[in-house]
This record gives structure tokens, C-alpha cells and sequence, in this order.
């Protein structure tokens, strides 16, 4: 990198903090830090979802397995991603909407409470914290790998850099800041990831290479699934995506919290669906041909598109496709830092015994500040481990998220999402407890406590098991009450927007509970 380059990545950094302090006057109490007030438009709302979606890991830990494997980083990551989101739009989406417009919730769990019970809630609540603090360390430890690429900079100072310019602007300016960033962050990136593929094209013959390249390039790059990434992790892979990207790690909920109604909700993740569809083929065709223009340094090719930058990009354009880096990161952990602020803020310090007290009786003034400080708290943590990426517990990026996140999001989504659906209104705290633990347990006995267990088998186990415990012990011990019924009609009833009257028999039988006839345990 040069003059240029670094005018062009300071400039952006810049901007990044304009907005977040742009939008600062936007945020008068948490509902605003939180949900945008329920006034975020349904398009910003989708960008700012799909943006969220992803980070660096993309550029270091999917462009190694791309190097290696070919088209399977496809199939197998952003194809599922969409479908799953697709699915979501329809199960979800709306129900997620309603608990900040029916409920008057800021978080996505604090529907939990009287869903299920105070425990439940807490301990979905503070395991999905203590996940996302690893989680978003791998972001951070992905960007700043690619920065000490390009730049020489330790991975300490690309996290710290990196860490302290997110934290500014997520703080000040809350979720309206993230979508406006995400936003503008996604027009960086369109302008990037076209000039990369356009490059790579013109590098390996024009525009034909699409078509041509292929036969240059080994066998297995046009194998949907080769390697440890075969049909079974594929289904895994979407199964659990289902789950995750649907607002089962909470940003994700927030985007749909956000808009107006139902209606735009679900029309904010089907644009996201949409994206996920094509914008990954942009970004991934420089990544499959890499292997005709550089050599991979590192074993995992985790490297290779960022030598591909710095080989074929004139000095501005570099510095356009470094901010693209930085975007996609910056998106995903700032929107993690307010989803768990919130959930801190609202779900967690409420129940503690000496706080509790306090934060059920903050004013305004009080709450906001609150969540900016739990914001803070939440990257330093997320930096800290950072730090500790490539130590032998979590060995490297790519196991992180792969193994961790994907291993460990079943158990905390399933109760969260599909205690929203009138099908599985049976199932209650023990449900909801039991499954979370056994699939907790199941994560650990088969990524620590057996050895030699195949990939797909670790990622689906935890999330497997929750599922088919939740359900199994809401028909064998239900545990639907007339206030839970009731609080299930308020979620799933239609009219407000969402045009298919979508008012199941849960919600018929939770209408009833608030008459006071409802059936128990039928």
C-alpha cells in the first residue's frame, strides 16, 4: 500500500464515524439504539441484514477453501445462507417484527421471560453472549490478518485499529448507525469486488474466462462438494444457516425488528435472500482462479486473495478492495456488538442481584448510556480474544467459525425462534432448558470428547439434538399455559401488513386462552 491507498482507507474510516455521529441525533431512548424506533425502511433494513451476514473471514478463511476446493465454497456457505433466509422470510421474519410492535420489546429475547420462564431467558441469554465474544474475536483476528498482509502491521494493531474505530461509531449512533454504515459499506464493496472480478477476467483472457478458465484449473473446482465438504454437510450446513441467519444469532432479528411492520420484514429478508443468491458469485469467481495467478504462502490458503490483490490492482483501486476488507467486518461485528448490548442491557442486567434493581428503573438517559458502556464492554472482550485466535484451543479463523458458531447456535436458536410458532406451543421451560444443555453437551462430546468425528457430524449434533428434544418433551411434558397461548396469538395473528393472515391454530387456540377456555395440552 501507498500514499494513495492509505488516504483512500483513512478517508473511509472517516466517513464511518461522520455517520455514526449523524446518527447519534437520531437516538433519543433504547428502543432507538436498539430497533431504530420501528422506522428503518424495509430496503436498508435487507441491506443491513445481508451486510451483517458476513465478514473477512470471506477474503481469508472461504478464499482458502475456494483456492482449494473451487465452486464447493458456494454450495456449500452462501447457496445454503440464501435458501435459509428465504425460509426465514417466511417463518420468521414477520413473528420477529411483532415482538417490538405487538410486545414493546427493544431485545429478542426479552419475550423470553414470559414465554418460557427467567432462567430459560438467561441462560439463552448469557451462552449466546459468551458465543458471540468468540466470534466476533475471529472477525476481528480475520481483518487483521488481511491488513498485516498488505500494511506489516502485528495482528495486536490491526485488532486494536480496527476494534476502536467500529466501537466509535456503533456506540454513539446505535443500529441506525450499523445500517447506514452497512449501507454505504455495500456500495464500497459493489465498487471492489466488481473491479477484482473485472481484473481477474482481463488478467486470464476477457470476459470467456468465465467459461474457459475451468479446464486450467483442477477437477475438483467444479465438484459441488468435495472434500470434508460433502452432501451431508451441505444439508447440515443449511439446516443450521436456517436457524442462524433467520435471527437466531440476534443481529440478524434486529434487522427485522426494525422495519415498520410484518410486511416489511419479510420483504427486507427476502431482498437479503436475494443478495446472498448472486452477490457471493462476484466476489468468489477472483478466489476459484486465483490458483492460475499466485501461490498460496500459508497451508490453508487463507492468504491467497490477498496476494491476489496486491498483484493485480493498480495503488488506489487496492486501497478501495482493503476498505471492502474492512467493510464486511466492520458490518458484522458493530451490528453483534448492539444485538448483544441489548440483550446485556435488557435481558441480562435486569436479572442480576444487584443491578437488577436498578436497570428494571432506568430512565432514558440512563438506559442509553447503559448500552453504549455494555457496547464497549463487548468489543474490548470480543478484541481481547481476538488475540488468542491461533492459540491451540480454537487453533485458527475458519474452525472458529465453522466449528464453534455453526456447532453452537442450534442450541440457543431453537427455543429463541420456534418458541415464536403455534406448532411447538407445548413446549415449555423444561423443553427449552433440556435442549439447550444436551446440545451444548453434544458440541463438546463431539468436538472434544471423542476423537476422529467427521465434520458434518460435529457441526449438526448440538443442533440436531436441541431440536429433537425441544419438540420430543413438548409432547411428552407440555407445559402451554392460557398466558403463554395468549402471548402466541399477540405474535402470530395477522393484520398488520403482512398480507397472508398468517393466524395458525396455535394463535386460534392462544386467542382462546385470553377468553379463558383454552384447551390444555391438546
Amino acid at each position: 500500500m501507498n500514499s494513495l491507498d492509505w488516504a483512500v482507507l483513512i478517508g473511509y474510516f472517516g466517513v464511518m464515524i461522520a455517520i455514526g455521529v449523524w446518527s447519534h441525533r437520531r437516538v433519543d431512548d433504547v428502543g432507538d439504539f436498539f430497533t431504530a424506533g420501528g422506522k428503518m425502511p424495509w430496503w436498508l433494513s435487507g441491506i443491513s441484514h445481508h451486510m451483517s451476514g458476513y465478514s473477512a473471514v470471506m477474503f481469508t478463511g472461504y478464499a482458502g477453501i475456494a483456492y482449494q476446493y473451487g465452486i464447493t465454497s458456494y454450495v456449500t456457505w452462501s447457496f445454503p445462507i440464501a435458501i435459509g433466509i428465504a425460509i426465514g422470510a417466511r417463518l420468521f421474519a414477520g413473528r420477529l417484527n411483532r415482538l417490538r410492535s405487538r410486545l414493546g420489546v427493544a431485545s429478542p429475547l426479552e419475550y423470553l421471560k414470559d414465554r418460557y420462564n427467567l432462567p430459560t431467558q438467561q441462560a439463552l441469554a448469557w451462552s449466546g453472549v459468551l458465543l458471540k465474544i468468540v466470534d466476533v474475536g475471529a472477525k476481528w483476528a480475520a481483518i487483521a490478518t488481511l491488513l498485516s498482509v498488505f500494511t506489516g502491521m502485528s495482528l495486536n494493531q490491526g485488532i486494536l485499529i480496527t476494534g476502536v474505530i467500529t466501537g466509535i461509531y456503533c456506540t454513539v449512533g446505535g443500529l441506525w448507525a450499523d445500517a447506514l454504515t452497512e449501507l454505504g459499506q455495500f456500495v464500497i464493496q459493489l465498487l471492489a469486488g466488481v473491479a477484482m472480478l473485472v481484473t481477474v477476467m482481463g488478467e486470464l483472457g476477457g470476459f470467456s474466462a468465465l467459461w474457459t478458465v475451468w479446464d486450467k484449473l483442477p477437477d475438483t473446482h467444479t465438484q459441488p462438494t468435495v472434500g470434508p465438504y460433502t452432501l451431508t454437510f451441505l444439508l447440515a450446513y443449511l439446516f443450521i444457516k436456517t436457524f442462524e441467519y433467520s435471527g437466531g444469532m440476534w443481529n440478524q432479528a434486529q434487522r427485522y425488528m426494525a422495519t415498520r411492520d410484518a410486511r416489511q420484514a419479510k420483504r427486507s429478508a427476502r431482498l437479503s435472500a436475494a443478495l446472498w443468491f448472486v452477490w457471493p458469485l462476484v466476489l468468489f469467481f477472483p478466489m476459484w482462479a486465483a490458483p492460475l495467478l499466485v501461490k498460496a504462502a500459508k497451508p490453508d490458503a487463507s492468504d491467497s486473495y490477498a496476494l491476489l490483490t496486491e498483484r493485480l490492482l493498480p495503488h488506489g483501486l487496492l486501497g478501495l478492495v482493503v476498505v471492502g476488507f474492512f467493510s464486511h467486518t466492520m458490518a458484522m461485528c458493530s451490528s453483534d456488538a448492539n444485538a448483544i448490548s441489548a440483550v446485556f442491557t435488557r435481558d441480562i442486567a435486569p436479572a442480576l442481584p444487584k443491578l437488577g434493581a436498578k436497570a428494571r428503573t432506568w430512565s432514558h438517559k440512563a438506559g442509553l448510556l447503559a448500552a453504549r458502556l455494555s457496547t464497549v464492554s463487548f468489543l474490548a472482550l470480543s478484541m481481547a480474544i481476538a488475540t488468542q485466535v491461533n492459540s491451540p484451543t480454537f487453533k485458527d479463523i475458519i474452525t472458529v467459525v465453522i466449528k464453534w458458531v455453526a456447532g453452537l447456535v442450534g442450541p440457543i436458536s431453537i427455543p429463541f425462534l420456534l418458541g415464536m410458532l403455534p406448532v411447538f406451543r407445548r413446549s415449555g421451560p423444561t423443553a427449552a432448558l433440556v435442549s439447550w444443555a444436551a446440545g451444548l453437551f453434544a458440541f463438546w462430546l463431539t468436538n472434544y470428547g471423542l476423537d476422529g468425528v467427521q465434520l458434518q457430524i460435529q457441526i449438526v449434533s448440538p443442533v440436531a439434538t436441541s431440536l429433537v428434544l425441544f419438540v420430543l418433551i413438548g409432547f411428552l411434558r407440555p407445559e402451554d399455559t392460557p398466558e403463554r397461548d395468549a402471548l402466541l396469538a399477540r405474535i402470530n395473528s395477522g393484520g398488520d401488513g403482512d398480507g397472508d393472515g398468517e393466524r395458525g391454530d396455535g394463535a386460534a387456540a392462544g386467542a382462546a386462552a385470553v377468553a379463558g377456555d383454552a384447551p390444555r395440552g391438546t
